[in-house]
């Protein structure tokens, strides 16, 4: 009973660390990053300065981060509990109901039997994982339904490189309802913000270094610098 319920604990834990990463995927950050830091709130490890300020900076993804390290806590007790457990035979033998099982597998050997059956489920399900195709396919699942459901609204925007003090690089795509939309540089007012546009992507072109007077249209992919909250609230409406 007890290696069923770390065989389902560690299955759940897997599950709910790809739908955080999916969840930081569609609030910007991209897969790599997304997969780490929900890996990383999971666990509680791996979390640099740096890094976290990309998290804390965001409404969004500080709810994400509390709940994945609510779950994380939840189930990393569960699953050292259930491992524990599963390597004494005497909460086990008692409760084995397969015919003739006592005769076939001594009481001292039940641990190791157990521990086999987790090696052999943890190795399966990392091949699973690290298993391209059925990893996509999955993956895509999960953001269809996340999507679906409303779960998480995703923005159309990338946090590329994170400097001190909350500034970074950023590339947001120009949404229907930016308050720069339609403007040009000069007259988005970004400058105030301290925010520099150092290249702007227009069907497939980069136009770098672009001039003051250049009018900003829909669907303009911006290649910010300055600070992420301010790049996120001053470019395109971000979701609460």
């Amino acid at each position: 009973m007890n290696v069923l319920l770390f065989i389902m604990a560690l299955i759940v834990s897997f599950i709910i660390v790809r739908i955080g990463a999916i969840a930081f995927e569609l609030t910007g950050l991209d897969w790599p990053m997304a997969t780490f830091q929900s890996l990383s709130c999971f666990s509680g490890t791996g979390f640099t300065t740096r890094e976290s300020e990309l998290i804390t900076g965001h409404t969004q993804r500080r709810k994400i981060a509390s709940v994945l390290m609510i779950l994380g806590n939840a189930g990393l007790v569960t699953l050292i509990a259930t491992f524990a457990n599963s390597l004494r035979p005497e909460l086990l033998v008692p409760k084995v109901t397969i015919p003739f099982f006592h005769v076939m597998v001594p009481a001292n050997m039940v641990p190791w039997l157990n521990l086999m059956v987790i090696v052999l489920v943890i190795l399966i399900s990392y091949r699973l994982a690290v298993y391209t195709k059925f990893d996509r396919k999955f993956t895509d699942f999960l953001r269809a339904r996340i999507v679906k459901k409303e779960i998480i609204k995703p923005v159309s925007f990338e946090e590329l490189v994170v400097a001190t003090g909350g500034y970074g690089i950023s590339q947001i795509e120009v949404c229907k309802d930016s308050p720069v939309l339609n403007k040009t540089l000069i007259e988005s007012g970004l400058r105030e913000k301290d925010i520099t546009v150092l290249a702007i992507e227009r069907k497939g072109q980069i136009i770098p270094n672009p001039p003051a007077m250049m009018k900003i249209i829909f669907s303009d992919k911006l290649i910010c610098f300055g600070k992420l909250e301010d790049i996120r609230n001053k470019i395109c409406v971000i979701p609460a």
